[in-house]
């Protein structure tokens, strides 16, 4: 299916309810603009469950057609990016279900450590040593998430990364928002003063442009 190009003042302009009749009607090539929307957010949530650059790509694509296929079933009431990360968290679950023995259990509680690996934007890079200094913040803030247990990582990433709503994360997660709350607070008790204040750049977990056209093609080619 050929892409549409990207006019983002046209594409903001439509509301998602409108999208999503529209491409209930049979305009499916529109869906092409709600994957655009959700890819950042989509990805950096599969990826609080799957170190596997190549496996959270085909995770999405099928989340990606997971949705469409369903699409008739999302009450337009709720959001399409809430129902969709919850498509997206099966379908990483249900990756790590298949290779369960290849993770190491924490002997407390049970739950698997996911190693997590941050790429630079693919945007326009500062200078080299801005560069460096940004490279070793990242690391650190790195190895800081990596050390929270999959539920405290998936809110906190969710939560602080994406900028969700408590409600948004309790629905996408199937918690009430106390549980929510509670488990971002530890989560934040977990983490170093100082790299809690640095995870506010919002370029950690970047998806970029690159990837963004790649995931989009692979997903309207199998509409």
């Amino acid at each position: 299916m050929k892409l549409l190009k990207r006019k983002v003042g046209s594409d903001n302009a439509l509301k998602e309810s409108e999208l999503i009749k529209r491409i209930l009607s049979g305009e499916k090539e529109l869906y092409e603009i709600l994957v655009r929307r959700n890819n950042q957010k989509l990805y950096r949530v599969i990826r609080g469950y799957l170190n596997n650059e190549e496996e959270i790509e085909d995770a999405m694509q099928n989340a990606y057609l997971n949705a469409y296929e369903k699409l008739y079933q999302f009450k337009l009431n709720a959001t399409f990016s809430t129902w969709l990360i919850r498509i997206g968290i099966n379908e990483a679950l249900a990756r790590l279900r298949e290779k369960k023995r290849s993770y190491t259990a924490d002997s407390e509680n049970g739950e698997y450590f996911i190693n997590l690996t941050l790429e630079l934007p693919d945007n326009k890079q500062p200078n080299p040593q801005k560069n460096m200094i940004k490279k070793e913040t990242k690391q650190l803030l790195e190895d800081a998430i990596d050390q929270l247990d999959l539920k405290y990582r998936t809110v906190y990433i969710m939560k602080e990364v994406e900028g969700l709503s408590v409600k948004e994360v309790a629905l996408a997660l199937d918690l009430t928002e106390s549980n929510v709350k509670v488990r971002l607070h530890r989560s934040r008790a977990m983490l170093k003063e100082i790299l809690y204040e640095l995870s506010v750049d919002k370029s950690i977990f970047e998806f970029g442009f690159g990837r963004c056209d790649r995931i989009t093609e692979r997903v309207m080619e199998k509409l």
